[in-house]
């Protein structure tokens, strides 16, 4: 094997074995993430929300922002301000990300089903946009106007009639959250924005407040990503209000062979690292030729991104390797236990290869295709499981902002048909007053016909 020239990302060999999801689960890397840990942080914030609404949230932006904003709801002149003032050309992406991620989700759109399952028994299941949703929109290490575009644009294609964003202030910016953010939100129609941050931004979410008259009433589901005060936050007040997911620090994973490019896998590597010291860069591969060339690679472009140190950090962390593997078979194996956010596949007919992926929040195919077009303008969504939740979790989409509504009707005759089984199974459960229900309505039912 090719002897590496830098240690700027771990190493990790399975070769030799074909490990099973147990040792694979635990051999993989992964982000220290404390959730549990930051709850003793947020509970007394989110507490303080809840008995003292906007004077706590003043109060909380000025401890974790380091500015008390002018008001908390933005004004309506702040937005249309912040985008007369946006430059050309990011009105135009903004413009063009808008327009392909409508693309896409309002494809996603569910049609009510009407079942019927006897003559005179239907069945519907309507699909119903919740009343009221609350996006976040983080603020710390970069601007975020994409994820203004991947939260609403979901929730204006499910039907959504009140949408309100939640945006940290900004010392920068007169205490407002940044123009950019703001500009994404009067592109994309959005009327209700407030300076508040953090978990203090779930919280209010959570349970309204109220400043001078202005009322920011409470929502039924919050979306969006944030740090692990906002996770710790969704995770606390869940069943007070409905959650996407607990979205930790970004990963992607590429699952490449000797046919893919070095300077490609290592450009995607150090694009998605150079968001967070924490985030996961991991690279699955069956060639030791390309895991050698693409760690030559990275010691360049490490050394010549911008965000060098951030970059190194999360390169050298316990989350990021390189992961040597026999064959691209059980390459497969290694990414579907894995499940990252973003996966990338760069082998010899990638798409049937992908087509074996189970476990990603989302799957970006060939040479084409990096994670860097999904997080602006490939039409897919960019709020995506992580750590590991692609197993079970999807990323946002229209069908988060929509639940589905069981309508039964049933006829007197349809009810007598089957009222007998149903009075045996309430009996078998030791529920009687269950068939005694239908008993009311149709005494002449048999049990058990």
């Amino acid at each position: 094997m090719p002897e590496s020239t830098t240690r700027v990302i771990p190493r990790l060999d399975l070769r030799g074995r074909r490990p099973g999801l147990r040792e694979l689960r635990a051999a993989l890397p992964r982000a220290e993430f404390d959730v549990e840990a930051a709850l003793a942080a947020v509970r007394p914030v989110v507490e303080d929300v809840r008995d003292r609404g906007a004077a706590a949230l003043h109060d909380a932006a000025e401890r974790f922002d380091g500015i008390r904003p002018p008001a908390l709801r933005v004004p309506a002149e702040v937005l249309a301000s912040a985008l007369d003032h946006l430059d050309p050309a990011v009105r135009a992406g903004l413009e063009e990300s808008i327009r392909r991620a409508r693309l896409v989700h309002e494809d996603q759109r569910r049609t009510d089903g009407r079942t019927e399952v006897v003559d005179g028994g239907v069945v519907t299941e309507r699909w119903v946009p919740v009343d009221r949703v609350g996006l976040y929109v983080p603020g710390g290490r970069a601007v975020y106007p994409s994820s203004v575009v991947m939260n609403v644009v979901p929730a204006q294609a499910a039907g959504v009639a009140s949408l309100a964003v939640a945006s940290p202030p900004q010392r920068d910016h007169g205490g407002w959250p940044h123009p950019t953010v703001l500009a994404a939100c009067a592109l994309l129609g959005v009327e209700e924005v407030h300076a508040v941050g953090g978990a203090q931004a779930v919280a209010a979410f959570a349970y309204g407040y109220e400043e001078d008259g202005t009322v920011c009433e409470p929502v039924s589901l919050v979306t969006g990503p944030g740090n692990i005060y906002v996770t710790a936050a969704k995770r606390l007040l869940k069943g007070v209000v409905g959650i996407d997911a607990e979205a930790g620090p970004t990963e992607i994973a590429v699952l490449a062979d000797a046919t893919a490019d070095p300077e490609h896998v290592a450009a995607d590597l150090v694009s998605q690292a150079e968001h967070d010291p924490l985030a996961a860069a991991v690279l699955v591969t069956d060639s030791p030729e390309l895991a050698a060339a693409v760690e030559e690679a990275l010691v360049r472009r490490v050394a010549a991104t911008k965000h060098t140190e951030r970059v190194a950090e999360a390169l050298a962390g316990r989350q990021s390797a390189v992961v040597l593997v026999d064959d691209v078979e059980v390459g497969l194996d290694v990414v579907n236990a894995y499940g990252a956010e973003h996966l990338e596949i760069h082998t010899a007919d990638a798409a049937a290869v992908a087509a074996g992926v189970r476990n990603a929040g989302a799957v970006f195919v060939g040479t084409w295709a990096p994670v860097s077009l999904g997080d602006y303008c490939a039409g897919s969504n960019h709020v995506l499981p992580t750590g590991g939740c692609a197993a079970h979790s999807s990323g946002l989409s229209v069908q988060t902002f929509l639940r589905g509504i069981h309508v039964v009707e049933y006829s007197r005759d349809a009810l007598r048909d089957v009222g007998g089984h149903v009075v045996t199974l309430a009996r078998a459960e030791d529920l009687p007053a269950h068939g005694e229900a239908v008993l009311a309505r149709v005494p002449e039912v048999e049990p058990g016909a």
